[in-house]
């Protein structure tokens, strides 16, 4: 019993003298994580920069809205009518977030076609602002989102019938492709000011959020926007 307390005497003197001449070792290794730690840029902070960096998006008054125009949060949707993900944010997302906040949002839809993959994105913009001349762009707007008829000028056509459109009218503005320059006048948009172009994109108060978000990724920003302006 006696022997095992010198054995574990002697290893812990061992032990100790291991540490003590480990020392000069130890010091310039903690010196050099603290350079790593603290004498590097703070990347977290650089994101959260990103993070609340607004962009400055203009906005027509030939573009289409829901909401009040005087409202303190305003809301751009860029978006592709052949994107399957800005199809599930309309049919998940979109909805929810007009419910929940109406008249304290202005909720604004801007074209974003990704034509080298969706060749269906452009006239289907078209035919939105065809019916836009009608008056119900945002009713037409959902029946392309909702892919019921699929994307062509049949379904074009088939979706204004639906709709009790003045079809000759429809059917002219269909044809002549009237509004091809102002869809791609929006693309123009975010190439002006260098922002991503996916789809589909959103601007709340100029904040960049990305992608098919849940409705909670939304309520997030749009709350903190609201309580910041009251």
């Amino acid at each position: 019993m006696r022997a095992n307390k010198r054995k574990g005497a002697s290893a812990s003197s061992n032990i100790t003298s291991v540490l003590i001449a480990g020392l000069p070792f130890m010091f310039i290794a903690g010196l050099f994580v603290g350079f790593q730690l603290w004498g590097k840029p703070n990347v977290q902070a650089d994101q959260e920069a990103n993070v609340t960096q607004r962009y400055e998006i203009p906005i027509s008054n030939d573009d289409p809205y829901l909401g009040s125009l005087d409202a303190p949060v305003t809301i751009v949707e860029f978006s592709d009518y052949e994107c399957p993900y800005c199809q599930r944010y309309h049919s998940e997302t979109f909805a929810q977030i007009i419910n929940t906040y109406g008249d304290q949002i202005r909720y604004v839809f801007k074209d974003l076609p990704l034509t080298s993959i969706h060749p269906d994105a452009v006239p289907a913009a078209n035919a939105a602002h065809c019916a836009d001349e009608q008056n119900v762009f945002w009713t037409y707007h959902e029946l392309l989102f909702s892919g019921q008829l699929g994307l062509s000028d049949d379904a074009y056509l088939a979706y204004a019938d639906s709709l009790g459109l003045d079809m000759a009218a429809f059917s002219t503005c269909l044809a002549e492709n009237r509004y091809v320059d102002v869809v791609m006048e929006d693309t123009a948009v975010l190439t002006a000011i260098n922002a991503p172009l996916s789809t589909p994109t959103f601007f709340i108060n100029g904040q960049y959020v990305a992608g098919a978000q849940a409705f909670s990724t939304f309520a997030q920003i749009i709350d903190a926007e609201l309580e910041a302006a009251n």
